[in-house]
């Protein structure tokens, strides 16, 4: 008698009512009330970790690919390093890549020689939750630029500041 609403769902998990199919077989009873052996009514349930992942990833993404909760990310940052002749681009990545591992970031560090935007793209597929990106030009400014996965704006940030305000976006996304 009510107007009919509807919404929009994932399933994560299943419920069956599996009745005294397997009880009976097992002879897992109960003794009911009167005194009588009876057959448990089993039921049975599950959560499905790619059903699960297929939700977060359903309800986290963009036109771009996944964007991982920092909970559940693989990892919590992506180190990008830029190559260019003659900088300290690698050699500043490097030591980014041991500093962040030494205050217990998870890091993938980038350090292919492609182009900016194969990297870039390849950051946004994978939905990592922050990109660092270590270049000439941000060398230039004593710094590395910071971009979350879940926003469009960049910033430099000093090459001494970025371990803590990873720390802190970290801990204060988790």
């Amino acid at each position: 008698g009510s107007a009919l609403s509807s919404a929009r769902g994932i399933e994560v998990g299943h419920i069956f009512k599996l009745g005294t199919t397997y009880s009976s077989k097992f002879a897992a009873s109960f003794i009911d009330e009167k005194g009588a052996s009876r057959p448990i009514v089993m039921g049975c349930y599950g959560l499905g970790l790619s059903r699960l992942l297929a939700a977060v990833i359903d309800l986290n993404h963009d036109d771009k690919g996944i964007i991982w909760p920092v909970s559940i990310a693989p990892y919590h940052v992506y180190l990008c390093a830029l190559y260019r002749e003659g900088s300290k681009v690698a050699e500043v990545a490097e030591k980014l890549y041991n500093d962040f591992e030494a205050a217990g970031l998870e890091v993938l560090f980038d350090d292919r020689e492609e182009s900016p935007g194969v990297k870039f793209n390849d950051a946004d597929l994978l939905g990592i939750p922050f990109r660092v990106t270590v270049s000439p030009r941000t060398l230039e400014k004593s710094g590395v630029e910071l971009k979350k996965r879940s926003e469009k704006a960049t910033e430099i940030v000093p090459l001494g500041e970025i371990v803590a305000r990873l720390k802190g976006a970290i801990e204060a996304s988790s």
